[in-house]
C-alpha cells in the first residue's frame, strides 16, 4: 500500500541521532492510523550515517534512503525528498533530535483546520544567543517583506499538503522561505508552536553567514513570485522616481539659467540630474524588456485550488 504520510529527513553527519529519530517517528505515526514512510536524504555524510541508515532499513523497509554523492545543501535534499514522497501529507524535520516526532499528530490536526502548510514555531529555543538573536531579526524582516506573519521561518519541522510540495521548486538556499513562497503563490499558511530540544549530539552545521545570504535569497523570493510576470512594476517604479527627480533638477537649473543668467558649466548638480534621468530611462527600458520576455513564456504561474465540472 502506498504511504499516505511521508516524513522527509535531510541529514548531514548525524550518525548518533538516526536510530532514536527513526524509531521515534514511526511510534509517533501510530495514532494516525495511516500508512507512512520516512525518506532519509543523506546529503553526502562522511561519518557513516549512510551505513546506519542501511542497517535501519534492513529492519523496516518503510525507511527509504536517498544518498547524494557529495554535500549539495539542504534545499537540494528537500527537493529530492519532495520528488520521491508518495504521501498526501508530507512532513519535513531535521535529523538532530531537536524536533520532537510526538508533534506529528498535532500538525495533522492543525492542517485539517483548513490550512495547506503548517510551519513549526520554536518559541522556546535551546540554542545560543549567537543563533537566536540573528534569527529573530531575519524572521522579522522576512515576515514584513513576504506578508505572511510567522515567527519562525527557518524551523525545519513543517507539514504540507501534497499539492504544495508539487508547486514548490527548492534550490539554492530557498528552503528557509518555503512558507513565504507558498503564501505568495496562494496557499494558506499558518504556524504552530512546537517543543524544541537541545541538540544531544554534535554541533550545528549552519554558520552565521547564512543570515547574510538569507537576506539576498529573500530578494530572490519576492522578485520571482510577485514580479515574475510584471517586471516593469519592479524596475519601472524606481526608474520613474529617478527620472522624475533628474528632470526636476534639470528644470530648476534651466529656470535659474533663464531668469538669473547663472552658468551651468560649473554646476555638479547638472551632472546629477542627467545621471538620474539616464538611470531612470535604463530601469524603465529593462522593465519593458522583461515584460516582453515574460509574455513569451507559455507556462502559467497561477495555482488552481479545485475544479468543479
Amino acid at each position: 500500500m502506498d504511504a499516505q504520510v511521508s516524513i522527509i529527513v535531510p541529514l548531514y553527519n548525524e550518525r548518533e541521532s538516526l536510530e532514536p529519530l527513526i524509531k521515534g517517528i514511526f511510534q509517533a505515526c501510530l495514532p494516525l492510523g495511516l500508512p507512512c514512510e520516512i525518506i532519509a536524504v543523506d546529503d553526502g555524510s562522511t561519518d557513516g550515517s549512510l551505513e546506519v541508515l542501511k542497517s535501519l532499513r534492513s529492519r523496516d523497509p518503510r525507511l527509504r534512503i536517498i544518498s547524494f554523492r557529495r554535500n549539495f545543501g539542504k534545499s537540494d535534499a528537500l527537493d529530492a525528498g519532495f520528488r520521491a514522497a508518495q504521501g498526501e501529507l508530507i512532513f519535513t524535520m531535521d535529523a538532530d533530535l531537536q524536533d520532537d516526532p510526538k508533534e506529528i499528530p498535532r500538525f495533522v490536526a492543525k492542517l485539517n483546520e483548513g490550512w495547506d502548510l503548517v510551519s513549526g514555531w520554536k518559541r522556546r529555543r535551546h540554542d545560543p544567543i549567537s543563533k537566536t538573536l540573528p534569527s529573530k531579526l531575519f524572521n522579522a524582516v522576512t515576515s514584513r517583506v513576504s506578508g505572511v506573519r510567522l515567527h519562525d521561518f527557518n524551523c525545519g519541522f513543517k507539514c504540507y499538503r501534497r499539492e504544495v510540495t508539487q508547486a514548490l521548486r527548492v534550490y539554492g538556499e530557498l528552503h528557509r522561505f518555503l512558507p513565504a513562497i507558498a503564501h505568495l503563490i496562494g496557499f494558506r499558511v499558518t504556524e504552530m508552536e512546537v517543543e524544541h530540544h537541545a541538540r544531544p549530539f554534535g554541533r550545528s552545521k549552519y554558520g552565521a553567514r547564512r543570515f547574510i545570504s538569507g537576506l539576498l535569497d529573500l530578494m530572490t523570493v519576492v522578485v520571482t513570485t510577485r514580479y515574475i510576470k510584471k517586471p516593469l512594476h519592479f524596475f519601472g517604479a524606481p526608474g520613474l522616481c529617478f527620472g522624475f527627480a533628474g528632470a526636476l533638477i534639470n528644470l530648476w537649473l534651466t529656470w535659474q539659467k533663464l531668469v538669473f543668467g547663472q552658468g551651468l558649466s560649473n554646476r555638479p548638480l547638472l551632472f546629477l540630474g542627467i545621471l538620474l534621468m539616464i538611470v531612470g530611462l535604463q530601469l524603465v527600458s529593462l522593465g519593458l524588456i522583461g515584460e516582453m520576455i515574460s509574455r513569451s513564456q507559455k507556462e502559467p504561474e497561477y495555482q488552481v485550488r479545485e475544479r468543479l465540472g
